[in-house]
């Protein structure tokens, strides 16, 4: 299929009622961007070659060769192959390639597992992970009324991003939900029934849970197997400049797989997130189309964002978390309308903002606020002051 929203994959493609279905989300309306359906392509004049797989990409020679044999010559190369998902299978762990166990990565993934959800009605579900998949999806599932359960060998979900206060609301709002959480630790087998289903997942601790149906989430990589060795790589990904030039002339790297320099923190960053794969696209696009006019761009200055929808939820992130941390608002899992948030402050500056439940208004504000770092003199001062800083 033409390219789409990834993000929609795991929250209402998933829905039991109003279902969000293709070409309802192609590229790019989750940012309010035009709708790039199929004929878009062919009216501007763009070729669209679709269940097409590269399989072998010769740099020097500027040639690119499909599975199917056939060859591509190209002028400028972009990079943009994205993640994949971390298999368990990928680790050897035993009877994870029974039936009914799903990863969701692709539109295929979530027809697939629509159809286990429809053929195991009210069953029981566990959640393997405790991350943007293990939430979205433990959320979507209850939704379905599914029994759940989720399984994460952290002390707190969302550990890459989440503080212990912020995760404490998650936690309590989905086990009020009625979804149970299984900490510490790790799924290490399966076993399934005599058709090849999974019915049970067995953990680390001893403990074995019913299942009709595992959705496993636990990361991604980069895909970049294609171009290793003829390309230079850092931070698991390809190396590029401010306009995602990599260091092969005429070819660039955008999305997941670009390590790229963040100028707000002056550092060499890869930022997996749909925000910055339709920005740094965009960035590289129009660096191509200065160097073809002679002209140049501005450096690409990225804010990092993320965020996340789930149950009557949302919230976003933006910035960095690093340093202290002060939690403000109503973070009561049981309140009507829970907005709480948290500063991060880093050497007497706030360099990162969270707001659960905020309005655009105030999710831009966070954002102004990540992005200009103002000083603080106490970290009780913006405790209380809270939203209104």
């Amino acid at each position: 299929v033409a390219p789409y929203e990834r993000p929609a994959l795991s929250k209402a493609y998933l829905f039991p009622e109003g279902a969000a279905r293709l070409p309802g989300f192609h590229v790019c309306v989750g940012s309010g961007g035009e709708r790039l359906l199929p004929e878009w392509y062919k009216e501007k004049g763009i070729q669209l070659i679709l269940s097409t797989e590269i399989v072998k990409a010769d740099l020097p020679a500027k040639t690119l060769v499909s599975a199917a044999g056939e060859t591509f010559k190209y002028q400028i190369l972009i990079i943009a192959t994205g993640s994949t998902v971390i298999r368990l299978t990928d680790f050897g762990v035993e009877g994870a390639d029974a039936k009914n166990i799903f990863y969701l990565r692709e539109i295929d993934d979530a027809d697939k597992l629509l159809e286990a959800i429809k053929a195991n009605k009210n069953g029981k579900a566990v959640i393997v992970g405790g991350g943007y998949i293990g939430l979205e999806l433990a959320a979507v599932m209850k939704i379905n009324n599914f029994d759940v359960t989720m399984v994460y060998p952290e002390p707190w979900c969302m550990p890459r991003l989440f503080t212990p206060d912020i995760a404490a609301f998650y936690e309590e709002y989905y086990a009020n939900k009625g979804v149970k959480i299984i900490k510490g630790t790790v799924a290490v087998g399966f076993t399934s029934d005599s058709n090849g289903e999974v019915k049970e997942v067995k953990l680390k601790d001893g403990r074995a849970l019913e299942a009709d149906i595992v959705v496993v989430g636990v990361g991604g990589r980069p895909l970049t197997t294609l171009f290793k060795g003829q390309v230079e790589e850092e931070k698991g990904g390809i190396k590029t400049d401010a306009f995602f030039k990599t260091s092969v002339p005429n070819v660039y790297a955008v999305g997941d797989l670009a390590t790229f320099p963040l100028k707000l923190y002056n550092e060499l960053r890869r930022v997996e997130h749909v925000d910055h794969a339709r920005k740094s696209a965009e960035q590289a696009v129009k660096a191509i189309k200065a160097s073809e006019e002679g002209k140049s761009v501005d450096e690409y200055d990225y804010l990092p964002y993320f965020y996340s929808r789930s149950f009557d939820l949302s919230w976003q992130f933006y910035g960095d978390n690093v340093g202290d941390t002060v939690l403000f608002g109503d973070s009561n899992p049981k309140s009507q309308k829970a907005k709480f948030g948290s500063y991060w402050i880093k050497d007497g500056k706030v360099v990162g903002a969270f707001l659960e439940g905020g309005t655009a208004e105030e999710n831009q504000a966070i954002a102004k606020v990540a992005k200009l770092q103002p000083s603080v003199q106490s970290l009780e001062a913006v405790k209380h002051e809270g939203l209104s800083f």
